[in-house]
């Protein structure tokens, strides 16, 4: 059933998920965001799976940490980077945080944030979920890595389609 949703994923279904406006106020949500911690969010989001990632049986958590590595959130000064990644195809939502969270936040609590969301894009509040999530992610980073003064922002925060 996986391989059926994922390679009957239409084009353009992450542009209807998430139209321009709706990119804007996540865009927005990050840069507020990062005005209350030290740390650093990006958000991509992709439709499906390559048909090859698919036949290889690559789960949406491995395909995050893939595009964590691409996208350069492990290369921040503080490993302080934070990706919030979500494939449609799966309605599955992961957080892949760098070493700088290591000891610092339980498995469980990423969880929490990842299952909150995957309940909000049940029902087809996708923008407003991801926005829920990001506020969720700003609790827990801001505990870890309070505001530094003159801190500069090291990754883009225009979200990633992928």
């Amino acid at each position: 059933m996986r391989h059926l949703r994922h390679l009957l994923a239409l084009p353009g279904s992450v542009a209807r998920a998430f139209p321009a406006s709706s990119l804007s106020r996540i865009e927005k949500a990050i840069q507020e965001s990062e005005k209350h911690h030290g740390g650093q969010i990006r958000f991509a989001v992709e439709a499906a799976l390559h048909p090859a990632q698919l036949w290889r049986g690559l789960s949406a958590r491995a395909r995050a940490v893939e595009v964590f590595s691409a996208l350069g959130v492990w290369d921040t000064e503080r490993n302080n980077g934070v990706l919030l990644y979500l494939l449609l195809a799966d309605r599955d939502v992961e957080i892949v945080a760098d070493r700088g969270f290591n000891g610092k936040v339980a498995p469980a609590e990423w969880e929490r944030v990842c299952r909150d969301m995957e309940s909000a894009l049940g029902e087809g509040r996708h923008a407003d979920a991801v926005i829920a999530g990001i506020e969720s992610l700003t609790r827990i980073v801001a505990r870890h890595f309070p505001p530094a003064g003159g801190g500069r922002n090291e990754l883009p925060d225009r979200p990633a389609l992928l």
